[in-house]
């Protein structure tokens, strides 16, 4: 799938105050996507905000040094937003996903686009720059870089290079292909240092992530002859191990490590209830079409949604349709 960059390019040259946002719980795509496109942005002499409908997890922290991305309704209102130009929309192409944000899409009078690598998406009313088959949103932010023009500086090449590494597992996933690597040595060569990219990220661990892990994978229950896999963390493990809610993050992928494994899932209680849900799948079982029945979405190895009610409801509810696709 072709980007249309030339018309991404001709908007940007037209416009000088843009605001990016992304997606609710934000992952290191989101985040380096939002502040590598800004610094591109900001290089061509234009006025950047980056707003998003939640805080940054303390453990991506490191990702925005300067405090940059702003949180709407805590760090900034909606009322001083109003004299934006374009609002671009960065690494998801869904309304459920951009929580407070979504007013914010609805009644802006900014012209609005999407940059993005997502299978799912809703008619968000936004011209869209998008490649289903891209690894990474971070991926597309190096292509847009390339089209405007913009020699890619250290500030820029590492957030969207911690971007690109962890959206594919760090290289391992399926979506990596040698364009992939082509990529992140442009970004290596741009200044990206990745032994310190996965230290902030990997070797930072606080003791309250380590046992909620301990946690999640002694709750791991196999069936269907050990092809699936599923886990919960509930409200109050997070009290009782002393860990956040972004701790939880790529903690269903350590699932797949088991053996024999095809297709993972995990339920995360929230604070405010219900369960959020993330999907992993290295069969042929698409996990964005699982997700697509409980309103989510996502990539087919890759995705995820929510659910109302109890653990005893929700749990039967979500793996029932799991078990009836992959039987």
């Amino acid at each position: 799938m072709t980007v249309n960059w030339p018309r991404f390019a001709e908007i940007v040259h037209a416009h000088e105050r843009f605001l990016l946002t992304s997606h609710i719980r934000p992952d290191c795509d989101a985040l380096g996507s939002e502040l590598g496109m800004a610094l591109i942005l900001e290089a061509l002499g234009k006025q950047v905000t980056i707003v998003n409908g939640m805080e940054t997890p303390p453990n991506l922290a490191f990702i925005d040094s300067e405090n940059r991305i702003k949180v709407i309704g805590e760090t900034i209102q909606l009322d001083e937003l109003n004299d934006i130009e374009v609002l671009i929309v960065l690494d998801t192409s869904a309304w459920a996903q951009l929580g407070p944000m979504g007013e914010v899409l609805r009644t802006t009078k900014a012209k609005k686009i999407v940059v993005d690598h997502h299978v799912s998406e809703d008619d968000l009313g936004t011209e869209p720059f998008k490649n289903t088959s891209a690894e990474a949103t971070g991926r597309l932010v190096v292509e847009a870089a390339e089209e405007l023009g913009v020699t890619l500086t250290p500030e820029m090449a590492s957030p969207i290079y911690a971007a690109l590494a962890t959206d594919t597992g760090w290289f391992r996933f399926g979506s990596v292909t040698s364009g992939t690597y082509r990529t992140a040595a442009k970004l290596v060569d741009a200044g990206a240092s990745p032994s310190t990219i996965y230290r902030e990220l990997y070797e930072q661990d606080t003791l309250g992530r380590v046992k909620l892990r301990g946690v999640i994978l002694s709750r791991t229950i196999t069936e269907l002859e050990g092809r699936l896999a599923h886990t919960y963390v509930l409200k109050d493990d997070f009290q009782d191990t002393g860990a956040l809610p972004a701790d939880t993050e790529d903690a269903i992928n350590m699932t797949l490590a088991i053996a024999g494994v095809q297709f993972a899932v995990i339920f995360v209680e929230q604070a405010t209830g219900g369960f959020k849900l993330s999907f992993r799948s290295r069969c042929e079982l698409q996990c964005n079409k699982i997700a697509e029945q409980f309103n989510g979405g996502g990539h087919k190895a890759a995705a995820g949604a929510f659910v109302t009610g109890s653990f005893d409801e929700a749990q039967p509810k979500v793996l029932d349709v799991v078990r009836a696709a992959m039987r």
